[in-house]
């Protein structure tokens, strides 16, 4: 994928080619979106802004994408910057609230729910981004410390503590 990602990504940039970044916009923004709805804890609308900045700040900066990454993991740390300045902005203003129509996972005993996506959505953000990036993802602690800007060892850290925290949360909600 990352020669494909590249011709289009010359094609977009050399003559705006509108179906290429049509098909770089098909190819990695469902994924993309799927991180920013568990990023933005569950909220859609926030997700879609997260989606349509991290596309309109690519845009602006896809000529000095150097490759030494895959276009997708390049994206996915505009998007976390990005994810990451609406959480803060939104502590600012003390705006976060969660949706009220949260899904609940069912558990095997009847009566019990876990509410995996309020629980994931409680987690510092540190926490989160980690847990995401490494258990959903699929990012090594390698890339994920490229991504965030810290290290390995704290990527490591960071997922420990995050799966402490979410067995925690979830064997408090089975009680």
């Amino acid at each position: 994928m990352l020669k494909s990602d590249q011709r289009l990504v010359r094609k977009f940039l050399r003559a705006g080619d509108e179906a290429a970044f049509r098909e770089l916009y098909r190819r990695h923004s469902p994924a993309l979106y799927g991180l920013a709805l568990r990023l933005a804890g569950g909220s859609e609308a926030d997700a879609q802004d997260v989606l349509q900045d991290t596309w309109v700040r690519a845009c602006r900066t896809l000529d000095n994408f150097e490759w030494r990454s895959s276009l997708r993991t390049w994206l996915t740390g505009i998007l976390i910057n990005r994810s990451r300045e609406l959480a803060r902005d939104e502590r600012r203003r003390g705006e976060r609230e969660m949706p009220e129509d949260y899904a609940a996972t069912k558990c095997a005993r009847p009566g019990q729910e876990i509410d995996l996506e309020r629980a994931l959505a409680d987690l510092p953000a540190g926490y989160r981004e980690v847990l995401l990036l490494h258990d959903v993802e699929g990012y090594t602690h390698e890339e994920i410390g490229a991504l965030l800007g810290t290290s390995a060892g704290t990527s490591k850290s960071q997922l420990h503590h995050a799966r402490g925290a979410m067995r925690a949360a979830l064997s408090a909600g089975r009680r």
